[in-house]
């Protein structure tokens, strides 16, 4: 009887908090006139932050990928001193607020001397687009290298080994065979990426300013448009965020589907 009901309570408690959530979503396309949505979808403003936005956030995915891997596999495959430390402080955006991290970039590229250096040698991070890019790489990189980490965790290395065996070298064992095996952890970890740099917001705030139609991505634009009071623009970023998330998620759902398909014939 105990059982049944702390099945039935847990049950419950699933029901409840996806149908509150689920509430929360679709009061951003019940409440609001269409007509407003529509007006506001089709401005200058929009149509510019929309593609910013999408542009940027392209960029700052293939960065992180870049990064995300080999790091990953590093931490996978490989000891080395301060190991630990290396992996605690690679996570610690996920602990504390964006914000904070982008007043971190923020004085690291405005204050110190690689920011100095930059601005010597002609490149402007801090109130500008490459700020963005920048912002938006600090905050998903930790989430990219996560799902890569342990991408590579799950992969038997006695398939790397017997490639080494097989007189391959390392770069080669890795082209050939890591690489292929983790191609469904790399995939999520693009869409992740790809959803956590469009929804980027405090860091990017900070790091590269929210001046309007320059450094003005969709996050930014629910926040300006809120703060003047123009709640039909701040509505139409927030549902146009959620329409990219959730293509961003059926993709990568059907990817998963069909991979899990082939694997079971």
């Amino acid at each position: 009887m105990q059982l049944i009901s702390f099945r039935k309570s847990c049950i419950f408690a699933t029901f409840l908090f996806t149908f509150l959530l689920f509430i929360a979503i679709a009061s951003l396309f019940l409440v609001p006139n269409p007509k407003d949505i529509l007006e506001s979808i089709t401005t200058a403003e929009m149509i510019y932050s929309i593609k910013l936005s999408i542009i940027t956030s392209v960029i700052s995915t293939f960065v992180v990928l870049v990064f995300s891997i080999p790091i990953g596999y590093s931490l996978s495959r490989f000891s080395f001193k301060g190991k630990n430390v290396v992996k605690s402080i690679l996570d610690l955006p996920m602990a504390f607020p964006e914000l904070v991290l982008g007043l971190a970039l923020l004085i690291l590229f405005g204050q110190t001397y690689i920011g100095k250096f930059l601005e010597y040698i002609g490149i402007s991070v801090v109130f500008t687009k490459l700020g963005i890019v920048v912002a938006q790489v600090f905050t998903a990189l930790p989430y990219g290298i996560r799902i890569i980490y342990s991408t590579f965790e799950e992969i038997n290395p006695r398939y790397e080994l017997v490639s080494r065996l097989l007189g391959y070298s390392e770069l080669e064992t890795f082209k050939n065979i890591s690489l292929p095996l983790a191609r469904n952890g790399l995939f999520a970890s693009t869409i992740i990426t790809f959803a956590r740099c469009m929804g980027a917001f405090g860091a990017v705030l900070i790091l590269a300013g929210g001046s309007y139609m320059n450094t003005e991505i969709l996050p930014i634009t629910l926040y300006l448009n809120i703060s003047y009071g123009n709640i039909g623009m701040a509505i139409t970023s927030g549902i146009v965020l959620i329409i990219i998330s959730f293509l961003a998620i059926l993709i990568f759902e059907k990817f998963e589907g069909r991979n899990s398909n082939s694997s079971k014939i």
